[in-house]
């Protein structure tokens, strides 16, 4: 679809380490939607690279979605992409989880010119699945962009 529509697409990734703009590298003629990703790992990245203030994290977390929508926004500087795509959450034990935000809970911001998706899910299964879950519930995500908004004839 973004192929077809001739968009491209970019990726700020914590909790997914750069595996989603792996897998869109992976479709046939990935080099015309995929512009590239930031793998913001440690929220060091998140606060220099992406300028997101140390104090923002502190207080919302580095996995929250409040943080996953700034890595969103501010990504914009570092790419021109028709969507970009942030990801944080709690692949694995030791982060921020809580009762409330238990592991397998991921964070997924969606920027595109229609506006944004925030969407926050809970996952099962090991580091592995809940990454390869939150890639799949992403594109589903992007699809479901795409149809809302079909091209103009």
């Amino acid at each position: 679809m973004l192929i077809e529509r001739n968009m491209q697409i970019a990726f700020a990734e914590s909790a997914t380490a750069g595996s989603m703009a792996s897998a869109f590298a992976l479709i046939k003629n990935s080099g015309s939607i995929l512009l590239g990703g930031i793998v913001c790992y440690s929220e060091k990245v998140k606060a220099t690279v992406l300028n997101i203030p140390q104090q923002f994290i502190d207080k919302y977390t580095a996995e929250s979605a409040e943080v996953t929508r700034a890595m969103a926004e501010n990504a914009t500087t570092l790419f021109k992409a028709d969507l970009i795509v942030a990801v944080t959450g709690l692949a694995s034990p030791g982060g921020s989880e809580t009762p409330d935000k238990p592991v397998g809970t991921m964070f997924i911001h969606i920027l595109s010119p229609f506006g944004y998706v925030s969407h926050r899910e809970l996952f099962e299964g090991t580091p592995e699945e809940i990454v390869r879950q939150t890639i799949v519930r992403s594109g589903e995500l992007i699809v479901d962009i795409l149809e809302a908004h079909p091209p103009e004839a």
